[in-house]
């Protein structure tokens, strides 16, 4: 047998773009300790994948599987006014890539004659899809939480009825409920895939100890022993200098190659937001009016196939003097590891939040929907490294221009806004750090890397 294939790493991830760049992330890390690594997905996705990547190149690393599946209706256009701003234009994409159980079974049965170990890492919400696990002998999966470990203590803790904590832990005085967070069908496909998970070695985190070492201790308590838990990230590049003059020839780089030290707020609501346009133009009014610097990434949400979406939003009058306003993608982590950025007034999605404090940037939270209420209470009131632009209570009100304007001056223009830029510089510092021989992160790393190998 090839040496090189005695553990043979497979990866499935969930197709939407906050779980696949994760993951994608995640295999260059397990690249780097001569892994072969598979990235099994729909055709589609894995170019969506693979196009939206910055800061290293996949072409002569990864095998990717582009796989088909059946055909189903088109995705209806992403709303602007929801009841709930979960992107339910995509529950179909989702639901159909439940289909891809029969493919990725064949695949792994072929790869398991190839390797003395297979291992398998899958989105959580892929459970089934890789269940044909259990019948292999030399296979063992490990489930992937796209969600912080904060956010998934605190899912459990609902499940406990919220019982009393007598570990020392802060636990916050105001957790949002899953009110208003998830429709009920996309609740149902979550549960679907539960019952899968038991089949599972473990589970892995995109985080670090070093930011919540606490609630991935507490998830391990309640979980009764039943699996490992790795906190294997930041899976982001935290170093930014490789094809640095190539990349520099974005637009929103170069712009922000002229701008002062911390004086540019970045603005970006993920892949899965649209506003309105009584919002869109009362977070152009709170910008003006706050006099700082901003790139405002304005785009519609994703739709199933991103490759056949234009974006039609509203057009606002500002030129390059005051600020940038960007209709397409953009590369988000370069962005935020500029030194000119200062703050990032973002949705919360757990991918934003690594890169953010990652790269020691603050942030102005504004949650949209799923995980991104509680990661915001992370952000806030634990790690004390962002300001609230709005209550989750009132996520049904149209957030005014003078509230934009007073939160984006709070962050970028006061004496708090400084505090609060150190204390991500600090933890973002260290959180570069850890992922160095000898950290925190790269020892967890090594002791993934280890258990896998065994």
């Amino acid at each position: 047998m090839n040496k090189n294939n005695e553990v043979i790493v497979v990866i499935v991830p969930f197709p939407a773009q906050g779980h696949l760049n994760q993951l994608l992330h995640l295999s260059r890390l397990i690249l780097s300790y001569n892994l072969p690594v598979h990235f099994l997905g729909t055709a589609l996705h894995n170019r969506q994948a693979r196009h939206r990547l910055h800061c290293w190149d996949t072409s002569r690393s990864i095998q990717f599987h582009d796989f088909e599946i059946p055909s189903f209706p088109s995705d209806p256009p992403p709303n602007p006014n929801p009841n709930i701003k979960f992107p339910s234009q995509l529950i179909l994409t989702f639901k159909a890539s439940i289909h891809l159980q029969n493919p990725v079974s064949t695949l792994l049965h072929s790869l398991s004659t190839k390797a003395r170990k297979l291992v398998i890492i899958h989105d959580s919400l892929m459970a089934s899809v890789v269940q044909e696990v259990q019948f292999i002998p030399n296979a063992e999966s490990y489930v992937f939480q796209s969600v912080s470990a904060f956010t998934m203590f605190f899912f459990r803790w609902d499940k406990m009825g919220r019982p009393k904590n007598d570990d020392g832990v802060i636990i916050p005085e105001r957790v949002p409920s899953l009110e208003g967070c998830f429709p009920k069908e996309f609740l149902d496909l979550i549960s679907s895939q539960y019952e899968f998970h038991k089949i599972s070695s473990g589970y892995i985190y995109n985080t670090s100890r070093l930011i919540e070492g606490p609630y991935l201790d507490l998830i391990q308590k309640y979980n009764h022993g039943k699996g490992k838990h790795f906190a294997l990230g930041p899976f982001n590049p935290v170093s930014l200098s490789s094809d640095h003059d190539q990349k520099k020839q974005h637009l929103c780089l170069e712009w922000l190659d002229k701008q002062a030290e911390n004086s540019v707020i970045y603005v970006s609501f993920g892949t899965t937001t649209s506003m309105n346009n009584e919002q869109i133009n009362e977070l152009a009014i709170g910008l003006k009016e706050s006099n700082q610097k901003f790139i405002w990434v304005l785009r519609d949400a994703d739709k199933g196939d991103i490759f056949t979406q234009e974006n039609e939003v509203v057009k606002v009058g500002y030129n390059e003097n005051s600020g940038l306003i960007v209709r397409d993608w953009v590369p988000q982590l370069e962005i935020l590891g500029h030194t000119s950025i200062g703050g990032f007034m973002s949705h919360c999605g757990w991918n934003s939040c690594m890169e953010s404090i990652s790269m020691g940037v603050p942030i102005a939270a504004w949650p949209m929907h799923s995980d991104q209420p509680r990661n915001s209470v992370l952000i806030t009131e634990c790690l004390k490294i962002g300001v609230v632009v709005r209550d989750w209570e009132r996520r049904d009100e149209i957030v005014t221009g003078k509230m934009i304007q007073t939160c984006v001056q709070r962050l970028m223009a006061s004496d708090e806004g400084f505090r609060m830029r150190k204390r991500a510089s600090e933890l973002g510092h260290s959180v570069r750090r850890s992922v160095e021989e000898g950290g925190v992160s790269r020892l967890e790393m090594n002791s993934f890397i280890a258990h896998i190998s065994s």
